[in-house]
């Protein structure tokens, strides 16, 4: 079949559907939101939890959340920027920092629901694949992952954040193929995960680079070097990390900040101050009228 011209003409802008806003914008890939969110019809009121994974330029970003036709409901979740609480102050968006992100998910939403001490998970990273399976009467949390419009390439960050989220404790669907360390024809190396997970290739590269070009050291790494960490801190400071998140991973309530009000806009006057400025008007102008005739 031949090219056929489309003829914008008055029949085909009367038949014209516009396209969903999020979808005009290139923010979401409707094709994948509808797998991800229809329930099957035999399952009452029971929502398809989604395991939201996002990264900014500064943060990591993991929530859980389902959808209603409001709009989505976010369950639980916890960023890489509470991770200084624990600990991590530097390299809030690298991979180590993905996975303790997920890991914080997983047990602080556990404690929501009361499946902490049900469901522990793989209590010291070791990097093997682990899949939660039931134990006692209530089933395993369930949740798939979001990953939105990242690529999902082996080795991805969005996956170091899964990663987390399933040793942490919570069912999450996947396989071995997508982590770090996976190769098709060595296939999976557990080993080369951990190492990522703990961060020992930032270690490894900050002596490195401190081997080679001290300069570049001093810049790359200038805000380990003001939190004074080594590349020997690194692999301690993530475990210690892990410990701490596992030990207290609810959410620390804000302290409540004293807001001065600013009001930019002129504030209404009173009625004694209104008749105040129509009477000095008066006398002014009154004043101005005497000036002109004694001229």
């Amino acid at each position: 079949m031949g090219f056929v011209k489309v003829v914008k003409n008055k029949a085909y802008f009367k038949r014209y559907q516009v396209k969903l806003k999020r979808r005009r914008e290139g923010k979401t890939d409707y094709y994948a939101r509808k797998r991800l969110t229809v329930q099957d019809k035999n399952k009452y009121n029971t929502p398809k939890y989604r395991l939201i994974v996002r990264f900014t330029n500064r943060d990591v970003i993991a929530q859980i959340a389902y959808s209603r036709i409001e709009g989505d409901v976010v369950v639980c979740s916890a960023y890489s920027h509470e991770l200084p609480r624990y600990g991590i102050k530097v390299g809030l968006t690298n991979y180590a920092s993905a996975y303790a992100t997920g890991l914080l998910l997983a047990r602080r939403h556990l404690l929501n629901i009361g499946l902490a001490e049900a469901y522990k998970g793989v209590e010291e990273a070791t990097g093997d694949d682990y899949n939660v399976e039931k134990e006692g009467e209530r089933a395993p949390f369930r949740a798939v992952l979001d990953v939105g419009l990242a690529r999902t390439v082996t080795g991805a960050k969005v996956f170091a954040v899964m990663k987390g989220v399933a040793d942490g404790g919570i069912d999450v669907p996947h396989s071995e193929t997508r982590f770090f360390g996976y190769n098709s024809e060595t296939k999976y190396n557990a080993e080369a995960h951990r190492d990522r997970i703990l961060g020992k290739h930032v270690a490894d590269y900050m002596a490195l680079l401190k081997e080679q070009d001290e300069d570049a050291y001093k810049q790359h790494f200038s805000r380990f070097i003001a939190a004074n960490i080594s590349a020997d801190d690194i692999v301690d400071m993530y475990k210690k990390a892990h410990e701490a998140i596992r030990k207290n991973p609810a959410r620390e309530p804000k302290e409540p900040k004293e807001v001065t009000k600013k009001r930019w806009t002129a504030k209404k006057g009173s009625l004694a101050v209104r008749k105040n400025r129509v009477k000095n008007k008066k006398a002014y102008l009154k004043m101005l009228k005497a000036q002109q005739e004694a001229q």
